[in-house]
């Protein structure tokens, strides 16, 4: 555990803690919560003695059957008899579940760069060892790069798209050919899609577990936390080979037994709203994306973003010597605005920060981007 980074999130909120007044650009989250058919989900939730028992470990039935037809609708995704749905305490877990189910300590997982700073914990945690492989000028995959950094302790490729903490989106054929070369390699394809409903523009999202013959190998990730507002609720869910269930099986036991009946009720309720309700509150959050770009246009002559069209992200990358942990301190305690440090996504070349702009409403969102100007210019004495 001592080889395991810190978690930043906590680290920067303790921080802003310590100044009042301080508008966060940091933590992903977003500005709604639950649908009120969740809340209406869980009304007589109490009433019901079986509600306070320990339920099924892969999740209750008439949540994994509606799942099962989300899936299926939204992501082309047929379960059938090849693949398992499990029910897990957020997208996180489903993670620790797939790398307890299929690797052993010493094993290699490809993370592409930027990774997301819980998986390259969870993968240290495991005693495995994390490959990185660089991105592109646009955070998009170097597929080229992945295929050159297999080798025979390689069990895993993980992708994440829409991507934290760029906001790429990779391509259908990019993914297309990562899945590929796992099944070539005889490894699994770790597909994480917290993000599936946040894209824009033109910019589609692509599932790999669509793809025909990816049964075997792709491991699929998702969340409620993002799209439903359930952040505190944790809950997500996790598709898989058949023949890696009960290895999942054991791994959720040991460590939640079930994920959180209410949870399940209250997700319930939400998924027969559907993913209309995600769609109706991103036309807000698309309109302070670009309350956040047209702003951060000021810092072109010192400040390069590339090309964000999902999740709620932006990765800019700082021209200045300074430490990208360094910012972010002093501009939370001199500019009272948080942004997360792009050390913490393993850059530890150059001054990235990562910019969340979900969680705000517009005229919060623009004074803080404000402040984020203004702040990056005094501290790099532009």
């Amino acid at each position: 555990m001592s080889a395991v980074q810190d978690p930043i999130i906590p680290v920067i909120a303790g921080l802003i803690r310590s100044h009042p007044g301080t508008i966060s650009l940091g933590q992903g989250v977003v500005f709604y919560g639950p649908p009120a058919a969740a809340r209406e989900a869980i009304r007589d939730f109490f009433e019901k003695p079986e509600n306070q028992k320990y339920g099924p470990a892969q999740g209750m039935p008439q949540l994994l059957e509606l799942t099962e037809r989300k899936l299926a609708a939204e992501n082309g995704i047929h379960v059938g008899t090849a693949r398992r749905v499990v029910v897990t305490a957020g997208a996180n877990m489903a993670f620790l579940n797939a790398l307890f189910a299929i690797a052993d300590p010493g094993d290699e997982i490809i993370l592409p760069l930027p990774y997301y700073f819980n998986q390259e914990m969870a993968v240290r945690m495991l005693s495995c060892t994390p490959v990185f492989v660089p991105t592109d000028g646009n955070n998009q995959l170097r597929t080229d790069l992945i295929r050159a950094a297999v080798t025979e302790k390689t069990r895993a490729v993980v992708t994440i798209s829409p991507n934290n903490p760029s906001g790429a989106v990779f391509s259908e054929d990019a993914l297309r050919e990562v899945n590929a070369l796992c099944r070539a390699h005889g490894i699994y394809h770790i597909t994480d899609e917290a993000y599936e409903y946040f894209t824009y523009g033109g910019a589609r999202h692509f599932s790999p577990a669509s793809i025909q013959g990816s049964e075997p190998h792709t491991i699929s990730l998702f969340s409620f936390s993002k799209a439903y507002g359930f952040a505190s609720w944790r809950l997500g869910y996790m598709v898989i080979p058949e023949h890696l269930y009960e290895a999942v099986l054991k791994a959720q036991d040991t460590n939640l037994i079930c994920a959180p009946s209410i949870s399940q009720h209250a997700a319930i309720g939400a998924l027969t709203v559907g993913s209309d309700y995600c769609r109706e509150k991103l036309k807000i959050i698309g309109r302070v994306r670009e309350i956040v770009l047209d702003e951060l246009q000021s810092l072109a002559d010192i400040c390069r973003v590339p090309e964000a069209q999902g999740a709620f992200y932006l990765l800019l990358r700082v021209d200045t010597e300074l430490d990208s942990m360094k910012v972010a301190q002093r501009l939370i305690q001199e500019h009272k605005v948080a942004v997360i440090p792009g050390t913490a996504f393993g850059l530890d070349e150059g001054c990235y920060l990562r910019v969340a702009y979900g969680a705000l409403e517009p005229e919060t969102a623009a004074e803080g981007t404000r402040r984020l100007v203004s702040g990056l210019r005094a501290i790099t004495g532009a």
